[in-house]
């Protein structure tokens, strides 16, 4: 555990051997390359080709292209012939499932190949669940003869080459030993990667990829303390979340997984997977990555103290508290919506959170992602609330209603502490996480039976701040439930949720947070604009409240820890794809997204699909042209349905397992 943990609050690059990839320089200190793959068929060369080009010219610096066969991987040449023809040389990246033949011979044609060691020797067949220990030698000897071919052409040409580990097709020997946990995946690269090292070849980058950022996260970690322990010396890595879908919801479940380990200075080249356009990827992975543009010695303000972990970053355990009333202890995080910038609270306000109030009926419906509290700071609400709702004012206000809706909030330990009037049930009370934390600092509020802490900083480093002022809390025995507060400076509907993913994302992963609050700063928020522009194909319009309200469910979403509507496990399609993606990502969404809880699949082809969709419910997976599988988790259950009526199926399927809810039957 030491490498990772050896400094949690200074923001520094970690150190990794440096690999070319046609002369592009990854690694060791080198900036953070954004690449994405191509979606068309491989053996359209001028289709591929252009598709290319608008990857290179949105500011792809690597474009990877799928290589099935051999035939496809022979036409990289053509494409790559062209490429150079029309003036581009950005380097070129082999992708190969199950096909060594045609890893061996993209190697000896472009500058990077990628194999994924769960199926690259190994065939998924569930059909060995145990093996003996020599059962186990065999089989490694057997990649070993298999794998060696290709480690010695990549030596040879000067290949560069990406072990790239995926959570959903580790193979039957890996499964058997090690189950579909981060360490089976860590040690299946490894086997490939000792291999490499045998043969002194050390051109090579890693990738632990996953659909849940809470396991791609523990993967990488742990990638890096074997490589330490074994090696001595740590090789480049490759971020990236699997199938993290469209829209919102990819962007801040790539912003999660990525963001959390670029923010511990882990990773040297990023794709974000979307079920979108490849050159629609890029200007999110520069957002992402814009974030780390400083050099090491400025790009956070340095927190000197090292303080030993309470936790373990390699296993998910959420930190103990006790509850105040519906937070903290086992309760699911609270959510807070922020509508203090609002210049009058009304029931119109309450719209963009979930509430929708019927004069008509005089009545209220509340939605599965219904903020739980409102702040408004000093706004009056003078219409009776939603039952289920609690605001959030100035301790004034809170008195004066003498109402259990309205809770006070306070700005400092030692306001609280002076203060003439408490709730009896509530109070969240912030805390100077930004200056020294010591006994001082908690003295007024430490394990009070009716306050919930406010966790936020304004430093650059304020994700590692907070997560300073939580292993305080543990080391310390303060177990206050504690809400994060994350706000946002940035302009872009983009820019705002990879912001919000990244910093508030990384601590839940860690089991921090028994609530979420995010807002803007007054210029953000007045300069907001959520519309569809650059090709984004999210948006409705949404007010920043109801932006932010989602935002907030999403991260919760993705982080596994407050489920509150359907999960979609969407690939970002490729040569492969046997059917229209986005367009069918998109009718599967518009007919199921009420079904809370439920994670559905959406894979393009058969041949990496049923692997990495991972812990999905249900899957939707290409197997021919115009041929649909369903499959009930890893299981078959409808084979080669007509995509015409396959939607259609997928739905009676979600109907025969007990999980389908007619929509006027929702909320």
């Amino acid at each position: 555990m030491q490498l990772y943990t050896e400094d949690l609050f200074n923001y520094k690059r970690l150190k990794t051997r440096e690999v070319s990839v046609g002369g592009l320089l990854i690694g060791n200190g080198n900036p953070i390359r954004v690449q994405t793959m191509t979606t068309t068929d491989t053996m359209d060369t001028k289709a591929t080709v252009e598709q290319t080009i608008r990857c290179i010219e949105a500011g792809s610096e690597l474009v990877r292209i799928t290589a099935p066969s051999k035939k496809e991987a022979e036409n990289l040449l053509n494409i790559k012939n062209e490429l150079n023809k029309q003036g581009y040389n950005t380097p070129l990246i082999a992708d190969i499932h199950f096909t060594p033949n045609a890893a061996e011979i993209a190697a000896r044609i472009i500058e990077k190949v990628r194999v994924n060691p769960g199926n690259y020797v190994d065939k998924k067949k569930f059909e060995q669940i145990e093996y003996t220990d020599s059962e186990y030698l065999e089989e490694i000897d057997r990649i070993q003869n298999r794998f060696t071919p290709l480690v010695k052409i990549c030596k040879e040409y000067g290949t560069a080459m990406r072990i790239g580990t995926n959570h959903g097709s580790l193979s039957d020997r890996i499964m058997s030993r090690y189950g579909d946990t981060p360490m089976g995946m860590v040690e299946s690269a490894m086997e490939f990667l000792r291999i490499a090292r045998y043969e002194s070849y050390y051109n090579i980058i890693l990738s632990m990829k996953a659909s849940n950022p809470q396991v791609m996260v523990q993967a990488y970690r742990l990638l890096i303390q074997k490589m330490d322990e074994e090696f001595g010396e740590i090789y480049p890595l490759h971020l990236g979340v699997t199938e993290a879908g469209d829209g919102e919801d990819g962007r801040i479940k790539s912003a999660i997984g990525i963001g959390t380990l670029l923010e511990d200075g882990i990773g040297d080249t990023i794709r974000v997977s979307l079920t979108e356009d490849p050159e629609l990827e890029i200007p999110v992975c520069r957002d992402i990555v814009k974030r780390y543009t400083k050099s090491t010695d400025i790009a956070y303000e340095p927190v000197t103290e090292k303080i030993n972990l309470p936790y373990s970053p390699f296993v998910y355990k959420r930190r103990k508290s006790f509850a105040v009333q519906n937070i903290g202890d086992i309760k699911v995080p609270i959510v807070i919506a922020d509508l203090s910038k609002q210049a009058t609270i009304s029931t119109d306000s309450l719209s963009s959170i979930g509430y929708n109030y019927s004069e008509v009926l005089d009545k209220w419906s509340i939605g599965d992602m219904a903020a739980d509290f409102i702040f408004v700071n000093e706004n009056a609400v003078d219409f009776n609330l939603p039952g289920t709702l609690q605001v959030v004012t100035t301790p004034e206000i809170a008195a004066a209603k003498n109402d259990n809706q309205f809770v006070p909030i306070f700005y400092s330990a030692e306001e609280f502490n002076n203060s003439s009037y408490k709730h009896q049930g509530l109070n969240f009370v912030f805390v100077d996480i930004d200056s020294t934390l010591s006994e001082d600092t908690f003295a007024a509020v430490k394990n009070k039976p009716n306050v919930v802490l406010c966790l936020s900083s304004l430093k650059q480093n304020a994700m590692q701040q907070i997560r300073k002022a939580f292993i305080y809390l543990e080391q310390n025995d303060i177990k206050n439930p504690a809400v994060i507060v994350v706000d946002s400076n940035w302009q872009t509907a983009d820019e705002h949720l990879i912001h919000y993913g990244t910093e508030a994302g990384a601590l839940f992963l860690d089991g921090f947070g028994d609530g979420l609050c995010i807002g803007m700063t007054k210029d953000a928020y007045n300069g907001f604009n959520n519309v569809n522009t650059g090709g984004r194909n999210y948006n409705t319009n949404k007010t920043a409240e109801q932006f932010m309200n989602n935002t907030v469910f999403g991260i919760l979403q993705a982080t596994r820890t407050r489920i509150s509507k359907t999960e979609y496990i969407s690939c970002p399609s490729c040569g492969r794809t046997l059917f229209e993606l986005q367009e069918t990502t998109a009718k599967i969404r518009a007919k199921t997204n009420h079904l809370k809880g439920v994670k559905i699949a959406i894979m393009g082809c058969i041949v990496n699909g049923p692997g990495e969709m991972a812990d999905a419910d249900f899957g939707y997976v290409g197997s021919g042209v115009g041929k649909i599988t369903l499959y009930r988790g890893k299981d078959v259950v409808k084979k080669n349905i007509d995509s015409e009526i396959a939607v259609d199926e997928l739905i009676n399927l979600l109907k025969e397992n007990d999980v389908w809810l007619e929509p006027k039957n929702v909320n």
